[in-house]
């Protein structure tokens, strides 16, 4: 396919990532030509999910990267007169320091398989060093998704809201105590099994491993796109059921609506009072200025300790509610505590949304959308140089990694791909993350369905916040009577392992069970993966030299918990790119779309009551606003 390429083109985007995938299905929805490439043979990038065999693969290839890549000559037919080239790099050395290891007991896995896996060599998948790291050829699996809907939304008054409302539904499935089809449901009446290294081996293929851990706030800014867009028919979604603390030494869970800080046995009555009246306060914060304009500039933490709130309730909300940094000032911690409480109650009990089958279907998604409306995709592919035009400084074309010259207006890049010679003056940043497959929750229920958050709070061991979300089998990421546990901060040490290792210890058993002693009651690790990955979402686009006007970069995933940075990172390239067109309209229903040749159904002039739209047409120009259309009654 990639010899059959176009010639000429709108916009090219190289990364799969999620900004770069949101850019292209904007793009293509306003019918432009779009060509998105990707050198990795998954979508995704840094944003991706693996199986377990998959994420084998992926260690090995991020070693591989440091060998230099060969460089196809030029033909210079390609190269006009009046052109120069700019080289890009093939070294993409956003990952970092990975290490791996396996604390299950039966290591004998040499002749166990990965189930429905083709040509795996399971020596490649007993490695307990990251220089043994190897797998089969990665790929994300593309399961028949479909929506169940829950009826978890609030009233609303608008002529529209029945409409809004079945579309909000599909984000989210059957309550976690419903029953669950998937195959990863676990029965709760089952018998705990001891899961073994072979075992995670076998099933490698319930596993969808996130590299960035991500939660979707319920009114955030991807919820809303996903909504306009109509993407949200491509996603499926399980509530976050719990906000876990770590204070005094212990998990506890934090008491979220009104009901729950009534019902709690962790706080006084004079406690539940107190935090109920600074919670009222904090959701319009606004409007009392008089409460907090003398402290702007002092940090939350102090805020917190001039409303008299006990140390407990300081801990809670700092950490588990506002989830803020003590050095974070008194606005920022009052804008995140009010954000917090408006999207409690909107689709359950906490603010949260998680992904079915793992964050890396979210770019997915929006390249399903690209590709609906004419965008092409490649593959293992990339782009070798950037043709600039000496007079105007614009790129005018590219070169790709097989010499053929394409021409385009504009060129999306993933940072990772920029040339040496302009990040000569960009300081990055480092995420430190660690990936656990345990055999139990941090913090036992009567449910072993439970999805969790927890924020561990900095110490004279730790220098920065760490957050941790446990996922079970029901979001389909972990085989059954495992959990899949993802720990992220910023770097503060040399490597993710200095930075993790404590917060492992001090939550888990890392010692084999035969070694745990009879009062140990922390999960046990049978698997950990530590690795550093680039953070370069605060870099600003003048930090980065001698790049062309139409040339737009997007940065990898932050570190915060929330999608709203690529959001907006997304939207403002678009708007820089074509700032007259809307920003990703929504797309026609299946039912609204004719093909060329149908006949369309003419409207009765003598029915007044019949609806003049009766179909969309498939040009993105004349499909219309499925708001704007009249309501059946």
């Amino acid at each position: 396919m990639a010899d059959d390429l176009p010639a000429e083109l709108d916009v090219v985007i190289l990364g799969t990532g999620l900004p770069e995938s949101i850019i292209a299905a904007a793009c293509s929805r306003i019918g432009q030509r779009v060509l998105h490439l990707d050198s990795k043979n998954y979508y995704g990038a840094n944003w991706a999910s693996f199986t377990f065999s998959g994420l084998q693969t992926w260690m090995t290839d991020c070693q591989k990267e440091e060998i230099a890549a060969e460089e196809p000559e030029i033909n210079k037919e390609n190269i006009l007169e009046n052109e120069e080239p700019l080289l890009l790099t093939q070294q993409h050395k956003s990952i970092q320091n990975i290490e791996v290891f396996t604390y299950s007991r039966n290591e004998d896995s040499e002749n166990i398989q990965e189930l429905g896996a083709l040509g795996v060599n399971p020596e490649l998948l007993t490695t307990q060093s990251p220089e043994a790291g190897a797998g089969t050829e990665a790929s994300i699996e593309q399961p028949n998704i479909v929506a169940e809907s829950v009826d978890q939304t609030q009233p609303q008054s608008e002529a529209t809201a029945d409409r809004e409302e079945s579309i909000e539904s599909d984000l989210v499935t059957n309550d976690v105590n419903e029953t669950d089809p998937s195959p990863a449901a676990v029965n709760p009446t089952e018998t705990q099994k001891t899961v073994s290294y072979s075992d995670i081996v076998r099933e490698g293929r319930r596993f969808n491993i996130d590299l960035v851990s991500k939660f979707l706030y319920s009114r955030g800014l991807l919820i809303d796109l996903l909504i306009k867009s109509n993407v949200s028919r491509y996603t499926e979604f399980k509530n976050v059921t719990r906000i876990l603390t770590y204070h005094g030494g212990k998990i506890e869970q934090v008491p979220c609506s009104r009901a729950d800080v009534f019902s709690s046995k962790q706080l006084s009555m004079i406690e539940k009072r107190t935090l109920m009246k600074f919670l009222t306060f904090c959701a319009n914060y606004e409007q009392h200025p008089e409460e907090y304009q003398d402290q702007e500039d002092c940090t939350f933490s102090e805020f917190l300790q001039s409303k008299r709130l006990s140390a407990s309730l300081q801990h809670f909300v700092l950490c588990s509610i506002a989830m803020v940094s003590k050095s974070a000032k008194t606005i920022e911690g009052l804008t995140a505590t009010q954000h917090f409480l408006r999207c409690l109650g909107r689709y359950g009990n906490t603010p949260f949304l998680f992904h079915m089958y793992g964050l890396g279907e979210i770019p997915q998604c929006f390249c399903r959308m690209s590709a609906v409306f004419g965008g092409i995709y490649c593959l293992h592919h990339s782009l070798r140089r950037l043709l600039l035009d000496t007079r105007t400084s614009e790129c005018t074309a590219v070169i790709d990694s097989r010499g053929k010259r394409i021409s385009c207006r504009h060129v999306v890049i993933e940072d990772s791909y920029l040339p040496k010679i302009s990040c000569t003056q960009v300081c990055y940043r480092w995420i430190s993350r660690a990936i656990l497959i345990t055999d139990s929750s941090i913090l036992s229920s009567d449910s072993d369905q439970e999805i969790s958050v927890l924020t561990v709070p900095p110490d004279d061991d730790h220098e920065t916040t760490v957050h941790l979300t446990e996922l079970c089998s029901a979001t389909n990421t972990c085989m059954k009577h495992t959990y899949l546990v993802h720990l992220t901060c910023t770097s503060a040490k040399t490597t993710a392992r200095e930075d993790l290792e404590p917060v492992v210890k001090k939550l888990f058993t890392l010692d084999s069970e035969e070694d745990r002693g009879a009062e140990q009651e922390k999960p046990q690790v049978l698997w950990v993966l530590y690795f550093n990955m680039r953070d370069s979402s605060g870099i600003d686009r003048q930090s980065y030299t001698g790049l062309p006007s139409n040339l737009y970069v997007c940065s990898g995933p932050d570190p915060g918990f929330g999608y709203d940075g690529a959001i907006q990172q997304a939207e403002n390239i678009f708007r820089q790119m074509f700032p007259a067109e809307e920003f990703c309209p929504p797309a026609p229903n299946p039912e609204d779309i004719i093909y060329d040749g149908e006949p369309v159904a003419q409207p009765d002039p003598e029915d007044p009551d019949q609806s003049i739209n009766l179909k969309a047409e498939t040009s993105p120009e004349n499909v219309s606003d499925p708001a704007e259309e009249p309501q059946a009654e």
